[in-house]
């Protein structure tokens, strides 16, 4: 389901953990938090996580926020502070391969799912930011905007963006002329430079009409490793 059970509700000072303190009234726990990282980036993977944070004052991190709203090193340290208290922790990884064989809609409910799944500790329910997550197996709660308003969803953000920041770093080392370091893959006016330079690399998502566009627009079909100016061979891949 995606409403709330019958006769519960939130008030909207409740604070970020009232979702949390509300379904434990009513019975339900452990309760996950499931987000995304990465679902409108043009390159590089979407990452999911799913967290699951312990009742009462160890699972309240201090300075937890939504994932966007932090500094590099506020995330980095509530990211520690997840890990240190989290009854259960997931992260699942979708390869930019994946996200354009499925499209990232279905890929990013998948990867929701996945997460859910690959938790140690079997939640009584889910909050999910943003729309319904079917196929969850436990009841659950889309929340607009769940990162700002649940804490077990702002935990889940912060894991995450931290891992998928991380990949991106990583990645850059193997196409620095993209500078995936700096925009992690987002599509900025130096990234949009870099791609109408060299052209979309391994890990550009094709789905995305930019990078079609500079396919297009370069006339080739292979990446070479040497000049690093052209597309990847598909039929390589």
């Amino acid at each position: 389901m995606s409403v709330l059970p019958r006769g519960l509700t939130v008030r909207r000072d409740a604070g970020l953990y009232g979702y949390e303190r509300a379904l434990r009234r009513a019975g339900l726990d452990p309760i996950a938090g499931v987000d995304e990282a990465g679902r409108g980036a043009c390159a590089g993977p979407l990452v999911a996580a799913a967290v699951v944070l312990p009742e009462g004052s160890r699972g309240e991190v201090p300075g937890l926020a939504d994932s966007k709203l932090l500094t590099p090193l506020a995330r980095q340290r509530c990211y520690d502070q997840v890990l240190r208290r989290a009854l259960a922790w997931s992260v699942v990884v979708v390869e930019p391969e994946e996200c354009d064989r499925m499209g990232m809609h279905v890929a990013n409910v998948e990867a929701l799912r996945r997460a859910l799944a690959r938790l140690d500790v079997r939640p009584s329910y889910a909050l999910t930011d943003g729309f319904p997550v079917d196929g969850l197996e436990v009841p659950g709660l889309a929340i607009w905007k769940g990162d700002r308003v649940a804490g077990c969803i702002a935990a889940a953000s912060v894991i995450a963006k931290v891992t998928r920041d991380r990949i991106m770093t990583d990645m850059h080392d193997t196409y620095p002329e993209y500078d995936f370091a700096t925009h992690k893959g987002y599509i900025t006016s130096v990234h949009t430079a870099a791609l109408a330079e060299h052209g979309p690399c391994p890990v550009h998502r094709r789905r995305f009409v930019n990078v079609r566009r500079v396919e297009a627009a370069v006339g080739q079909n292979g990446y070479d490793e040497d000049n690093r100016s052209v597309l990847e061979a598909e039929d390589a891949r």
